[in-house]
């Protein structure tokens, strides 16, 4: 099935100074795709059950660029899962690391229901220069340890990429929850012990179950982007992930353009407000350390 022609994008070189020294702030969660190109009319249509407020989903460089001014890194990538309605750009993405180099962090997204995902995920990274893969199994409908998938983990070891999993729940109706639940994801990290693993938005609305796991395998991490805007499910999670000691496996993201930067930082910071009297607090200076947290460094991506 051909999909929309793409949009041309014109992309702008950076001047900005590299930053070299700690506390940093790294958003390891955004997207760059467009619309129309990218996104099909009926994604839009379905991504508008995501929060109450209206989205701008066509995100070009200069759009993301903005909002990411006060990070100093940013994880970028699109989604490969024609399933759901969405097709990925890696070339926009590796175009938009190459004018940035000194803050942008391109990743490939690749779906194995399409031809040659493993020539696209072997051009991405070894002649683009992209970090790390974008993995999507309940939008692209295919199980983790499906045996396609199994190349894919193999070449990540070899070339020591992180694999980023939306392995949560989603919106659009096409897209599988057998296939999305967090724990599918062991498998693949026995097997693969030295994958280096972020389960996206915590696994939601399984965030108990991603907390266990991550516990549990140690090159798995899980990301907290997303999640603000459901304070009281994500102050218990929060709360969760500190009683059974692995806030220091969570990542500082947004989920551009679903949030901001700004909006997600003061949705972070203040996750307590929702506590009664007499509940339990997550401590500030641990909340300040997952938004200081040295994401690059964890997943073995050189700063």
């Amino acid at each position: 099935m051909e999909g929309p022609a793409r949009t041309e994008t014109r992309i702008v070189k950076s001047s900005l100074p590299v930053s070299l020294g700690f506390p940093m702030l790294i958003d390891c969660h955004t997207h760059l795709w467009r619309y129309p190109g990218d996104l099909s009319p009926s994604f839009i249509e379905e991504a508008r059950k995501m929060r109450a407020s209206r989205i701008a989903m066509d995100i070009t460089p200069e759009l993301h660029w903005k909002a990411c001014a006060k990070a100093d890194r940013c994880v970028v990538f699109g989604v490969a899962a024609r399933h759901s309605g969405i097709t990925a750009n890696n070339d926009l993405v590796a175009d938009y690391q190459a004018a940035h180099p000194e803050k942008i962090v391109g990743f490939a997204a690749i779906d194995p229901n399409e031809p040659g995902y493993m020539e696209e995920l072997e051009r991405t990274v070894l002649d683009r220069g992209l970090k790390g893969v974008k993995l999507t199994p309940i939008y692209s409908n295919y199980h983790p340890m499906d045996e396609r998938m199994q190349p894919v983990y193999a070449f990540c070891v070899r070339k020591g990429l992180p694999a980023l999993f939306h392995q949560g729940t989603t919106f659009p109706r096409a897209a599988p929850l057998k296939y999305s639940f967090p724990v599918l994801l062991e498998d693949v990290a026995l097997k693969y012990p030295d994958l280096v693993m972020v389960v996206a938005h915590l696994g939601h609305p399984w965030e108990a179950d991603t907390i266990v796991m991550i516990r549990k395998q140690p090159n798995m991490y899980s990301d907290v982007s997303a999640l603000f805007y459901r304070p009281w499910q994500f102050y218990n999670s929060m709360v969760l992930a500190m009683e059974y000691g692995v806030l220091d496996k969570l990542l500082f993201g947004t989920d551009y353009p679903v949030t901001t930067i700004e909006e997600s930082l003061a949705g972070i910071r203040n996750l307590n407000r929702v506590a009664g009297p007499n509940m339990p607090r997550v401590p500030a200076e641990k909340i300040e350390e997952i938004l200081q947290r040295d994401t690059l460094q964890l997943l073995g991506i050189p700063r």
